[in-house]
């Protein structure tokens, strides 16, 4: 379980593909150490377990349905990542309710800077746009955020300069991937009433 706000980030330094999956290694400055291995590390927002540590770098096995779900299919080495460790008991929540489950892959069709902060405008499967709801909390590459508009493909989101410097979402470009997991309390909501009927 995580909750979206990002202290830390990695670099893709290696990438292993295997005939049902793939191994990613990523290096970064998180405080972990061997002790840590088999520990939920969020990846751009996908929960991924620790397989091995040693000089700073971290490996993880991806299966074919991780790969399918999320952007890490386009990976390539020296991509930033942006990483979470998993929440302690009696964490203060800052974000929101994340999972690591990534529901859909988007796509950045805009980026706008207006004033201090930037206007994204994201694209996602018509399957998912159901589940949005104006004003409510998204993850966005393991980012929590609030969504501040619903549009005819997707939705907008406002970054505040701290979150556009801290994150990856810096080094993002028009028509890059992102990962993207709907908020957790929207889909069962949804899911609750689609019962109902």
């Amino acid at each position: 379980m995580f909750n979206g706000i990002i202290y830390n980030q990695g670099t893709v330094s290696k990438i292993v593909n295997r005939p049902k999956g793939l191994n990613l290694f990523i290096k970064s400055n998180l405080k972990i150490t061997k002790k840590d291995i088999g520990l939920s590390v969020a990846c751009d927002g996908v929960c991924l377990t620790l397989i091995s540590y040693k000089l700073k770098i971290m490996e993880f096995y991806l299966s074919k349905e991780t790969i399918s779900r999320s952007r890490f299919r386009f990976l390539k080495i020296n991509d930033r990542i942006n990483l979470e460790l998993p929440l302690k008991y009696g964490t203060k929540i800052s974000g929101h309710i994340c999972q690591g489950h990534v529901d859909t892959v988007g796509k950045i069709l805009k980026i706008r800077k207006i004033d201090k902060s930037f206007l994204f405008d994201f694209e996602i499967s018509k399957k998912e746009r159901k589940n949005l709801i104006e004003k409510a909390s998204i993850c966005v590459n393991g980012i929590s955020l609030t969504i501040s508009k619903i549009t005819q493909k997707g939705f907008q989101i406002w970054i505040i300069p701290h979150t556009y410097n801290e994150t990856n979402l810096s080094s993002l470009r028009k028509f890059n991937l992102v990962n993207i997991e709907i908020d957790i309390l929207s889909k069962y909501v949804r899911n609750y009433f689609n019962d109902k009927k």
